[in-house]
């Protein structure tokens, strides 16, 4: 049971840094076509 709870531990961070990296390369994308467009993102 320990090892189970171990990898969770371990694995957790990763899927949370993958979510957080496709999160903040979508913004970056619609922020720079927005800026080549000269309109506001918001």
């Amino acid at each position: 049971m320990e090892i189970i709870i171990a990898i969770y531990m371990l694995v957790w961070p990763v899927i949370v840094a993958g979510v957080l990296f496709v999160l903040v390369r979508g913004f970056v994308k619609d922020w720079r076509e927005a800026r080549a467009e000269g309109r506001s993102i918001i």
